[in-house]
């Protein structure tokens, strides 16, 4: 196997795996708490940091590696700030009341590196717009998804019931859901992993 994903994330799994590639997944050891704190003091955007630690995942597992070494992050911005995984069921009630209505983006950040260097880049960004859906539909949803809502930072799975609480969406299926999937595929041919 000549492929690392720097990621124990399932999603991103669960695409590497639906679209047939073979790969490895590592943690990537980074801490990424202490690396978006130093991103927002020097003023990074919510796109700037996705790209930043999509690049630290990958570059961190490739040291003294031979494998290309997939790295990638997503964040969601909304009205132009950073939000966070929500912790708890009621912070996730909370962030979904604060969208509900209004539309978010999500930015998706790919990065491939080769024996400490980085090879390959792409960030792709989708905007979501939530329906204005009624409190009783918002508990009927968090009851249902329960603990799966605090998974991701917009506590929804666009693949899952999640998709009931939108009315409209711009951007790339793979791209929300966090890893932007057709210019790495293609990268991946020309390198000989997947094939041609």
């Amino acid at each position: 196997m000549n492929l690392v994903l720097a990621s124990k994330s399932v999603t991103r799994r669960a695409v590497l795996d639906g679209a047939g590639v073979a790969y490895e997944a590592v943690g990537s050891g980074v801490d990424e708490d202490v690396a978006k704190q130093a991103l927002l003091a020097r003023r990074a955007t919510p796109r700037q940091i996705a790209e930043a630690l999509a690049e630290d995942k990958a570059l961190a597992v490739s040291v003294g590696r031979p494998e290309l070494v997939i790295g990638a992050d997503q964040t969601l911005e909304f009205q132009g700030a950073l939000y966070d995984k929500a912790e708890t069921l009621e912070a996730a009630r909370a962030r979904l009341k604060m969208l509900r209505g209004k539309p978010h983006m999500l930015h998706s950040a790919v990065v491939v590196a080769e024996r400490g260097a980085v090879v390959w880049r792409e960030t792709q960004s989708a905007t979501l717009k939530m329906r204005d859906f009624s409190d009783a539909f918002l508990e009927d949803y968090l009851a249902a998804e329960g603990e799966a809502a605090l998974g991701s930072v917009g506590c929804y799975r666009l693949e899952g019931l999640g998709v009931q609480l939108f009315s409209k969406i711009d951007g790339d299926y793979f791209t929300i859901l966090g890893l932007p999937l057709m210019g790495l595929l293609d990268l991946l041919r020309r390198r000989g992993e997947v094939t041609p």
